[in-house]
């Protein structure tokens, strides 16, 4: 019980971090206000906090806020700890340049896939792009189901139950296992995505994604969109399997 509070207080930061974006770089106090879904007293009571740590600004003069300098210093310390977001980038900006679509990077943990990297610099009238920290659906997206086909079961404890709800979620991860990818389509949103395993050192440490419409999304796993994404993906497997050798 006495943690509870504490517990808030870290969550109702976390949401006010996460409210700022690529596209959303600078926000007003009541836009954060209704991201925390707060009064506004007490999301400025939050803001305040968040700037004395330096992990907000205030730009007194237009009244709005954006991640301050210690965010630098943190996003420095979780990039060194996962190498791997680093070794990605030229590779995720080649596929980009490549196939004029939005590449996403995500990482597992524990639970889901976690977006951790996002490059969507193209060209399209319509441009797809996915927030970075976005936690996507473990068994409804492309993402998260190479992770359930390539993890163990003892590093996905959910999937014992999700097969046994869905005998059809077993045969595509064993599909996905055969095919070195995984290609998803949502039923509701014309979004279409295709994530393919990287390894290292035999180990699945991410899944990498090519995302857009699906009338620029070819249907299925066998498309070239789906094959220079296979290469790209073992092309970063095999430079982290050099640098990290044995």
């Amino acid at each position: 019980m006495d943690a509870s509070p504490a517990i808030q207080t870290v969550q109702r930061a976390a949401v006010i971090l996460s409210a700022f974006t690529v596209s959303r770089p600078r926000l007003s106090l009541n836009e954060l206000t209704a991201s925390l879904g707060t009064s506004k007293a007490t999301a400025h009571r939050y803001t305040k906090a968040l700037r004395e740590s330096n992990l907000l600004r205030y730009d007194e003069r237009e009244a709005l806020y954006s991640l301050g300098p210690q965010i630098l210093t943190l996003s420095a310390a979780a990039r060194a700890g996962m190498p791997v977001i680093g070794v990605a980038g030229p590779h995720m900006q080649r596929l980009v340049r490549e196939l004029d679509e939005t590449v996403v990077l995500s990482v597992w943990d524990g639970d889901t896939a976690v977006v951790v990297r996002v490059d969507d610099n193209t060209d399209r009238v319509i441009r797809i792009s996915v927030r970075t920290g976005s936690r996507l659906s473990r068994t409804a997206s492309s993402q998260g189901r190479v992770f359930c086909a390539f993890l163990s079961s003892a590093e996905v404890p959910a999937l014992v139950a999700d097969l046994a709800a869905s005998p059809e979620l077993r045969r595509e991860l064993e599909r996905i296992r055969a095919a070195g990818v995984s290609a998803h389509t949502p039923p509701v949103n014309g979004i279409r995505s295709v994530a393919a395993p990287v390894f290292r050192n035999g180990t699945l440490i991410a899944s990498m994604a090519v995302v857009g419409t699906t009338s620029s999304v070819p249907e299925g796993a066998d498309s070239p969109l789906a094959a220079a994404l296979k290469h790209t993906a073992a092309q970063l497997t095999a430079e982290l399997n050099s640098a990290n050798p044995g």
